[in-house]
């Protein structure tokens, strides 16, 4: 298995794996296989993730239908049992998130049951490597998305690409953590036939829900066949064959080259702007690392929310217009915030600059782990800034966290990603040591000066931001560390004017070596060491976690006049079990005091942020207000809705601009 761990580079992020082709992404990632984490506040959560989350998946995968959905296609007897055809992907992503999870706690008896798994997959696959339930299981009659024929309708919706993505994900990985070829051979079979079926002067369908590309360039990344490279990057090039507006809900309404607009299905965006990246990287294509540049300027300045969400509009689970960030409305899908991570890892491979982190960290720390509960068992598939408690946002209609969806993308995404993060706290450039993430953990990473440098890190990180590194060289060495400076810590939310600071604060990072202060440079957000490593270097960072109080670029109307809480990645919110039940009646003025502690025996252990609002309230008889001041109480927002329904929101009024009657 030694020969197969650094294949894990292309998994949590798409790292060079082929020695031949010296075109590839200009930093390198550290696999998330390689770091041990010993993190107070990430050990927890990835725990959850295996001995919850993944067999709860897999479990629900069995109840509703989806595993033998591929029992009958294999028999073609009976009806599809699910409600969607893309409900084989659901047993892909959680073998994926079971994968990467053995890699590194190896199991045996999820190792025999995943195998079983991959059986049954197998004998559903058709002898010429179609695999697509929804219509092997009665070709005559298959589900209404999928079209009289294959691929007619995977311009649409028939998601037969999507599921072939996200097989060749899920196969990657079960390969690179077991040595075994069993699940990988059904994807090259797969994978085959799409090279038969798709490219110049074959069929040329714009894939209707992308990913397939990212799959595409895993395969190609652990064979070297080059034919699934060019197979992604002619999916690319289908893109906008026929200018149509209609068709910027599945990003194919231009070419790929002329898009400049963050547009359409968040998660389809996100995944096809991370496949872009991935074939940008392998094939040089200067034109679409231009394209997804300009792309993401217009994501980062006028479409994403504070918590790092994106994909505004409950309809179609898309992008809204530029500034378009309504609250109780928000969808911000989970998967579109795992998405997002993608996307901003990729392009942070391509340019190296560290606002890329600075967004990935903000949908980290609270878009995404705000999509499964505390529990590891209950999850959000939107997640709003605001709830009153009345608006059903979450799918299917409900008020709170669910332990499942007929469409359930989000619970087992969150499978295969919580078990990666590992694999976004360092990263190389040459000769240069790079820590993005501040986790607690441990790796050895050889530099291209061929040293092998153990790297370790200790921190209370996010709610602390004393940071200690210890740097050991197998030898002494001249090379240099990286450490990421936060845009938060230089008044900068976002990397965009979208979000700024009402009371900008101006303070600078402190770095010291053995106890003595250093002078760094700053480049491209990271504060530059270089210097004579030895054994025994410890590395004392110090940043600086104010509580900040933000507000909203004046074009977003939703946020006109409100504030918002953040400390350190992490965005707060209000909800009503902590403030007398009620938060929509809440003013925050800008004068009102904020202070932090950490509560151990609140929500698994939080910093939570106390001061004194203003309230609203009415008298007995309804004839008359008065307002009163109050102690208040904000969370992280990823916590919210873990103790039951009730009242949140994430930005408050700071000052009575006007008064409503309710007819209530």
């Amino acid at each position: 298995m030694k020969t197969l761990t650094t294949l894990f580079l292309g998994l949590s992020m798409p790292l060079c794996l082929i020695a031949q082709n010296s075109t590839d992404y200009n930093i390198q990632g550290v696999p998330f296989n390689t770091v041990s984490i010993n993190d107070q506040f990430w050990l927890p959560k990835i725990e959850t993730n295996r001995t919850v989350t993944i067999p709860a998946s897999f479990k629900k995968c069995e109840e509703t239908g989806r595993v033998q959905n591929f029992v009958l296609a294999a028999t073609k007897t009976g009806k599809f049992l699910t409600t969607f055809p893309f409900d084989d992907t659901d047993i892909y992503k959680t073998i994926e998130g079971a994968s990467f999870s053995m890699s590194v706690h190896p199991d045996k008896a999820l190792d025999k049951y995943v195998d079983s798994l991959i059986t049954i997959v197998a004998v559903a696959q058709e002898p010429d490597g179609y695999l697509y339930t929804a219509r092997t299981i009665d070709p005559k009659n298959p589900h209404s998305w999928s079209g009289k024929d294959r691929w007619v309708k995977e311009s649409d919706m028939s998601h037969e690409l999507y599921n072939s993505g996200h097989l060749f994900e899920a196969a990657a990985a079960h390969y690179m953590a077991t040595g075994k070829r069993n699940f990988l051979n059904i994807a090259l079979k797969n994978a085959d036939l799409l090279d038969q079926v798709f490219g110049p002067e074959k069929r040329n369908d714009a894939p209707g829900h992308e990913i397939v590309e990212m799959g595409l360039v895993r395969l190609y990344r652990i064979t070297g066949e080059k034919k699934y490279l060019n197979l992604a990057k002619f999916f690319i090039d289908c893109r906008g064959k026929v200018a149509n507006p209609k068709r910027t809900y599945f990003q194919d309404h231009l070419p790929l080259v002329q898009q400049n607009e963050a547009v359409g299905h968040a998660v389809r965006a996100a995944y096809f702007y991370s496949g872009v990246a991935d074939v940008a990287a392998l094939t040089g294509n200067q034109e679409y690392i231009q394209a997804i540049d300009k792309i993401w300027d217009n994501m980062a300045s006028k479409k994403l929310y504070l918590t790092g969400g994106i994909g505004a509009a409950h309809d179609g689970e898309r992008f809204g217009a530029n500034y378009e960030l309504p609250n109780l409305t928000a969808y911000n899908e989970t998967c579109a915030a795992i998405a997002n991570v993608y996307w901003n890892y990729r392009m942070f491979l391509l340019h190296g600059d560290a606002k890329y982190i600075d967004v990935l960290e903000r949908s980290l720390y609270n878009n995404v782990i705000s999509g499964v509960g505390l529990d590891g068992k209950t999850f959000f598939y939107p997640n709003p800034l605001e709830c009153d408690a009345k608006y059903k946002f979450n799918s299917g209609g409900s008020l709170t966290r669910e332990p499942w969806f007929d469409c359930s993308c989000c619970p087992t995404n969150l499978c295969r990603f919580i078990a990666s993060v590992p694999g976004y706290i360092y990263a190389q450039k040459q000769n240069n040591l790079m820590v993005n993430l501040f986790i607690s953990s441990k790796s050895t990473i050889k530099l291209n000066s061929k040293t092998s440098v153990e790297i370790s890190q200790k921190s209370a990180y996010p709610w602390d931001g004393n940071v200690t590194i210890n740097v050991n060289p197998a030898k002494k060495s001249t090379f240099a560390l990286c450490l990421r400076i936060p845009g938060w810590v230089h008044n900068q939310p976002l990397p965009s004017n979208l979000y700024s600071y009402i009371a900008p604060v101006n303070e600078t990072v402190a770095v010291k070596i053995n106890g003595q202060p250093v002078n760094y440079k700053t480049e491209s957000g990271y504060a530059v060491i270089f210097r004579e490593w030895k054994k025994g270097d410890v590395v004392e960072y110090v940043l600086p976690m104010n509580i900040h109080r933000v507000e909203a670029n004046v074009n977003v109307q939703d946020d006109k006049g409100k504030v918002a809480i953040e400390r350190g990645p992490i965005v707060y919110c209000l909800e009503g079990l902590d403030n007398n039940g009620k938060v929509s009646n809440l003013i925050l003025p800008d004068n009102a005091e904020l202070s932090a502690s950490f509560q151990s025996n609140k929500l698994n252990g939080v910093e939570v942020i106390s001061g004194e609002a203003v309230a609203f309230e009415t008298a007995a008889d309804g004839l008359s207000i008065q307002t009163v001041k109050r102690k208040i109480t904000a969370i992280p927002y990823y916590v919210w809705d873990n103790r039951g329904i009730n009242e949140m929101r994430v930005w408050l009024p700071r000052k009575v601009k006007d008064i409503a009657i309710s007819n209530e």
